[in-house]
């Protein structure tokens, strides 16, 4: 096999993502059953829905089908006004009910695309539908003390809501897919349909992969990968299966349209199964169900209450505050942070303050969180502290050394004022204490002192840098080099005299 760098310069790769994102409720889908279902007792959140025990009746979640429908409209596609569950039949251990309810075909949205960006440039591709099912239940295999193995089920999951986004195939490299997957993960985020978290498992991709001969317009056979539980395995797995396919078809080999699985160890793809087809599953109209029928009052309701989405808002901020793509697409990643600097900043802002609230949050706030392992969505201070912090700094109350030692220390609640006055923070306004740290460090730098006299300017910077160490960093360094000048010119003149 070649290596990942590799591949036939004679293909291009036809790329369709399937991504299963959980619906963020409270409850499950069919039942009152908790939606939570990690760090939690085996089959403990479970009831005779959710077991698919025989009599059982789902009652469809009306919060998960809302949610759907929002993700439906940030992505452009059309609601159908009327929609219905189906049965989906397989048998596998972690479904109960030897079948999955789900939607085929009559989804509850429809046509729609992502907008994202990637390669610098901003890219459009097809979302086919977006419809509404349960997930299963999960499988544990481990090894016993005897050396044997063994695969334990749990049901806790069983019946989370959740929504299925199924893609075009629009993309055409590894990289491309990764950025879709990311922009489609912050869309969710932004309208609160889901955690987005992959390592949790409520966000999982099964992606679509062929090859064909550049320049023609027809689809190979593809393969339908799935385990890829992070961004960089989707990744790896589409070169992987790029250079395996391009390899086949140059040696004459046919490519098998079949489910294989990404072994992330061996950084390879295994076949599974020949790729089933949708009679394969049985389908048909679920009973215990009503129809769906969504009217369009509940679609303009839902429509008017989605926020400004990841890259509307992104260009804003580049509009608006100046702000670099760079800087603009850092602070719209999170919508917390977003929300966070757009406080920060103010009603009336100016470049300056926007580029100040940019700068902190990019550079020491996210820095702190990080060290302190908090999400990324998280920052180490509030919107309103950082507001006062800034305002703070803009006033001459604090310098930006000291604010940086403020943050550091300021507790959940208090205001950074009260934090500055605790920790003795705020500047120093006695002239004397200043006008005693300028003399001791002409004293104690003297070769920076005739730096300066024979007219190299900069040298003050140093004489600036020690003086504001000696005043623990509260002397505004504005004051700072008048007084040192002041001192330097008076200590000329006498040199003269």
């Amino acid at each position: 096999m070649a290596s990942e760098t590799e591949s036939s310069t004679g293909y291009e790769i036809v790329i369709g993502l399937e991504v299963h994102a959980q619906v963020l409720t409270a409850s499950k889908m069919f039942c009152g059953c908790p939606a939570v279902y990690a760090d939690t007792h085996p089959n403990s959140s479970t009831c005779p829905v959710c077991l698919g025990l025989p009599g059982a009746l789902p009652v469809m979640n009306a919060a998960a089908v809302e949610l759907v429908l929002a993700t439906g409209l940030a992505l452009g596609c059309s609601i159908p006004d009327y929609s219905k569950q189906d049965r989906k039949s397989y048998f596998y251990p972690d479904l109960p009910k030897g079948y999955q309810i789900s939607q085929y075909d009559l989804p509850l949205c429809v046509d729609g695309n992502l907008h994202f960006l990637s390669g610098g440039e901003e890219r459009v591709a097809g979302i086919s539908r977006v419809h509404i099912e349960e997930d299963t239940g999960r499988l544990l295999h481990r090894s016993t003390d005897t050396g044997t193995e063994e695969s334990l089920v749990d049901l806790n999951r069983s019946g989370v809501p959740l929504m299925e986004i199924v893609g075009e195939p629009d993309l055409r490299s590894p990289e491309e897919a990764r950025d879709y997957l990311e922009a489609l993960r912050q869309l969710l985020r932004y309208v609160g349909a889901s955690t987005g978290n992959m390592e949790e498992g409520a966000f999982r991709c099964d992606a679509n992969v062929s090859v064909r001969r550049k320049g023609d317009a027809g689809l190979g056979a593809k393969a339908e990968i799935k385990n890829l539980n992070s961004f960089r395995a989707v990744q790896r797995a589409l070169k992987f299966e790029e250079q395996r396919q391009s390899q086949a078809l140059d040696a004459g080999r046919p490519i098998l349209q079949e489910t294989r699985g990404w072994v992330e160890d061996r950084g390879v793809t295994v076949g599974q199964r020949t790729k089933e087809h949708a009679h394969d599953y049985r389908y048909f109209p679920e009973p215990d169900l009503p129809p769906l029928k969504v009217d369009e009052a509940t679609v303009a309701t839902i429509r008017s209450a989605l926020p400004e989405l990841p890259l509307a808002r992104r260009r804003r901020f580049v509009e608006v505050y100046r702000l670099s793509e760079s800087e603009a697409a850092l602070l719209t990643t999170e919508q917390p942070i977003a929300d966070t600097f757009e406080t920060a900043v103010g009603s009336n802002p100016t470049p300056e303050r926007a580029r100040a609230a940019a700068n902190w949050i990019i550079n020491d706030l996210a820095g702190i969180s990080a060290q302190r392992g908090t999400p990324a969505d998280t920052l180490p201070i509030t919107a309103h502290q950082l507001r006062e912090l800034l305002d703070m700094i803009d006033s001459h109350q604090i310098t930006v050394r000291a604010a940086k030692e403020l943050v550091v220390a300021l507790e959940p609640d208090e205001s950074p004022r009260d934090g500055a006055v605790r920790l003795s923070l705020l500047v120093l306004d006695d002239r004397s204490a200043i006008v005693e740290a300028v003399e001791a460090v002409m004293v104690a730098f003297p070769e920076a002192v005739q730096d300066y006299r024979r007219g190299k300017q900069a040298a003050i910077g140093r004489l600036i840098g020690e003086t504001m160490k000696r005043t623990g960093g509260r002397a505004s360094p504005d004051v700072v080099r008048k007084e040192l000048q002041a001192a330097l010119a008076s200590d000329c003149a006498e040199t003269r005299v």
